[in-house]
């Protein structure tokens, strides 16, 4: 290989690619789109946003506990009137609901106890045991037999038969 190098021959490339600017008496077409949209629509819906977001500001209102207004039971509802029916089968499949979830946290805790306890079950756990036991004897008295398709009209005739029952059983215990 020869010492003496060319380097002209082989020249290096810049560093540093330089940009061309375009000076035109023509203004950038996209800044100028940019700049009405956002006078035109940017601005008045930000200011719209802003306004309705400084109002709901004012009355804050919290959605996570809706509260249902009490409706008559199927017992207190006139002869032919189905809305009121209706309303009261709602009623009665909210209750239902609510009765499964709080069986159902019962027997959380009770899992959980324990878990915690360990071999000391029996002996700590007692009450969240006897707290089972009655909301479960509960939810059996009122739902219990009705099965999947059960509604508020089997429910509240098999109370009834309870209550039948229960008042054949104290008359026969009097006598």
């Amino acid at each position: 290989m020869p010492e003496d190098r060319d380097w002209e021959a082989y020249k290096v490339p810049p560093t540093r690619t330089p940009v061309s600017e375009r000076i035109t008496s023509v203004p950038n077409p996209v800044t100028f789109l940019q700049t009405v949209f956002n006078y035109v629509v940017d601005a008045p819906v930000t200011f719209v946003r802003e306004w309705i977001e400084r109002q709901q500001a004012k009355n804050k209102f919290y959605y996570y506990h809706q509260k249902f207004r009490r409706v008559p039971d199927l017992s207190e509802c006139l002869e032919g009137d189905y809305l009121c029916f209706f309303e009261a089968e709602a009623q009665w499949r909210r209750d239902r609901m609510v009765d499964q979830e709080i069986v159902e946290i019962v027997r959380e805790r009770l899992g959980a106890c324990k878990q915690r306890e360990g071999p000391n079950q029996f002996q700590n756990c007692a009450k969240e045991m006897e707290q089972l036991a009655q909301v479960t004897k509960a939810y059996q008295d009122r739902y219990g037999d009705l099965g999947v398709h059960g509604n508020a009209r089997t429910c509240l005739m098999k109370q009834k038969h309870r209550m039948m029952e229960e008042r054949k059983a104290q008359a026969n215990a009097s006598q």
